[in-house]
């Protein structure tokens, strides 16, 4: 596979390449980050000498994240990294252009380097892994590539998939491909995957025993971070004395439904806000048209205003688990549409009551927990919404007793990133 995938390039690549030339000319999201997507500049940045920003001689623990949620994530592990392992130097790639500006704001006490992530050609692969000279790779969560996995195996250099999770869709893909995925599969020292069902979907791909791993999610370790210093504070944009009702990661087809609920309740419940917070941020005016249809006016969290209105559209990047921190009660996204639901664990572990849909298949080990330890409830829709929503804003005694028991459940589980770090221990 390794042969014929570069052989593919190597065909397609030249015909291929004026177009591309043209499209990332005039692109500008791209034209600012192929450069060094293609390691232009790695020579300047890095020395094949592993010496540190401390200035000795260390170790390179090279990290991989995709986007914002991978750099999320991994924002307690690299802190356990650095905790663990002070003169190892931290290095963290990450493929997209939000992922990359989360990560220089999360990660600049933390890693010594963050750049952006490799192109999947052979000699860009090399090129990175000559200048980073990494002893260890972490893959956070996705983001697999053929030239870097199984070069990295072809150097001897370790490798770990960490925060490992399989969706339905990804599973029917894993196995239609498997000539593919297999051999990337195959190249990690160890697949630390979130659930047992995680695992055992890799179990059923070939994956040997002794390379699986059941860690947990490296979310139960995490806590809320200090907020992007580009923008005022989200408590000075939110009404005081309001029950703060915040929906996390939406999607088309939730934000109407969220939308007519609380119009709905805000008649008998005044002191209800609402906070959406829509999976693509892009999508401030569609959500705005749908709250004008019911004489909602609408803030951006872009905007910095804390001028009134009736509703909070969160359209930034990063913050989400920050206004979590401040809500009352929060309602999981992607879930009463059929996209597989979104992670429950920050909103919980901010000892907040949590609601998601009936589509929670991606997450469902989660939303298991939380809802057998009564921490969550599962709704099917605009009606069971409406009547859940009432009793919570009836009773504080209520939202609390509901928002205590998800944060116990995530305290329960704590302890991930001391498992990973000492699995990790074992290949330094």
């Amino acid at each position: 596979m390794f042969v014929f995938y570069n052989l593919l390039q190597l065909i397609f690549l030249p015909v291929l390449f004026p177009f591309i030339t043209l499209f990332v000319l005039f692109s500008s999201k791209y034209r600012a980050r192929i450069p060094a997507r293609l390691g232009i500049g790695l020579d300047q940045r890095f020395s094949t000498h592993r010496i540190s920003t401390r200035g000795v001689s260390s170790q390179t623990i090279w990290l991989h994240a995709l986007s914002v949620g991978e750099v999320t994530s991994a924002v307690p592990l690299i802190a356990g990294l650095r905790k663990r392992y002070p003169e190892s130097r931290v290095i963290v790639s990450v493929t997209t252009r939000t992922g990359k500006r989360v990560a220089d704001n999360l990660l600049k006490s933390l890693a010594d380097h963050v750049i952006d992530g490799p192109l999947d050609l052979l000699p860009v692969v090399a090129r990175f892994v000559k200048y980073i000279h990494p002893d260890l790779f972490i893959l956070i969560e996705t983001d697999l590539w053929p030239n870097t996995l199984l070069f990295l195996k072809q150097k001897n250099i370790p490798t770990i998939l960490v925060n490992g999770r399989v969706s339905q869709k990804s599973m029917a893909g894993y196995r239609k491909l498997r000539f593919f995925f297999d051999p990337m599969f195959q190249s990690f020292s160890f697949l630390c995957m979130q659930t047992k069902h995680d695992r055992d979907n890799m179990a059923d791909m070939g994956l040997p025993p002794e390379k699986l791993r059941t860690l947990g999610n490296l979310k139960f370790d995490t806590a809320a971070g200090k907020g992007n210093p580009l923008f005022i504070s989200p408590a000075d944009l939110l009404p005081k004395g309001r029950i703060l009702f915040i929906c996390g990661s939406t999607h088309p087809g939730e934000e109407k439904i969220l939308i007519d609920c609380y119009n709905q309740l805000r008649k008998t419940h005044p002191e209800l806000f609402l906070i959406l917070a829509p999976r693509d941020t892009n999508r401030s005016a569609e959500i705005q048209s749908l709250a004008t249809a019911h004489d909602l006016t609408i803030s951006l969290r872009s905007d910095n205003s804390s001028a009134p209105a009736d509703i909070l559209i969160l359209d930034t990047i990063g913050e989400l688990i920050h206004f979590y921190a401040l809500s009352n009660i929060a309602f999981v996204g992607g879930s009463l549409v059929k996209k597989g639901g979104h992670n429950p664990i920050e909103p919980a572990t901010m000892g907040l009551p949590v609601i998601f849909g009936p589509n929670m298949q991606d997450f469902s080990e989660i939303a298991d927990a939380l809802v057998n330890c009564g921490g969550a409830t599962e709704v099917s829709g605009h009606h069971n919404l409406t009547e859940l929503l009432d009793k919570l804003l009836t009773s504080q005694d209520l939202r609390t007793r509901q928002g205590r028991a998800a944060q116990l459940c995530v305290e329960s589980q704590r302890g991930v990133i001391n498992k990973h770090l000492e699995l990790i221990s074992q290949l330094l």
